[in-house]
């Protein structure tokens, strides 16, 4: 498989829902409606594909959304209430027998760029910690994240912690030296 990315369009929603909901509990589920909601608030939304075989099922997907959005999900507000300027990744999901494959860098390589190009100080995210979810904050951690804060919800049965990697400048840019 040579990876590629594409934007996602709402046909998409068809694969999407599967594909997040097998990743319950490290995503919420979602039905076609609440997705599509999310879609149409990223400003990135891109899917990684088989190069060779364009016309093949995505096998992982990326929503993102810049601050300062109408996006109402309590972890993006936690970063603008902490006025961190960052480009904020809702969920990144690649499929079960993909894992393992850099896919998820590549998605990330996406998000990266578009932060770098919008001026982005930090990419953003959260993981789940209650659920544990031990391989995405590994994952995480390779690709530059720290650790900001954990937020437990009020049931006390969820927590996340709230991650941000910082933006370096682009090394091929002369005004960056």
């Amino acid at each position: 498989m040579i990876p590629a990315t594409r934007d996602l369009v709402p046909a998409d929603l068809a694969w999407m829902v599967p594909l997040n909901n097998a990743a319950v509990p490290a995503v919420p589920p979602m039905d076609a409606d609440t997705l599509g909601e999310v879609l149409r608030h990223a400003d990135l939304a891109i899917a990684v594909v088989d190069a060779d075989v364009p016309d093949a099922t995505p096998v992982g997907m990326l929503l993102a959304m810049q601050p300062g959005g109408a996006y109402d999900s309590p972890n993006y507000l936690w970063f603008a209430e902490h006025s961190v300027d960052g480009l904020y990744v809702d969920r990144i999901v690649v499929a079960d027998g993909q894992r393992g494959r850099r896919l998820g860098q590549v998605l990330y390589a996406r998000v990266f760029a578009e932060a770098r190009r919008t001026g982005r100080a930090a990419v953003t995210c959260e993981v789940n910690t209650l659920p544990p979810n031990p391989g995405s904050l590994a994952f995480h951690g390779r690709l530059g994240f720290v650790r900001l804060a954990e937020v437990v919800d009020p049931d006390g049965l969820h927590a996340v912690a709230m991650l941000s990697a910082p933006i370096e400048p682009d090394p091929s840019d002369p005004s960056a030296r």
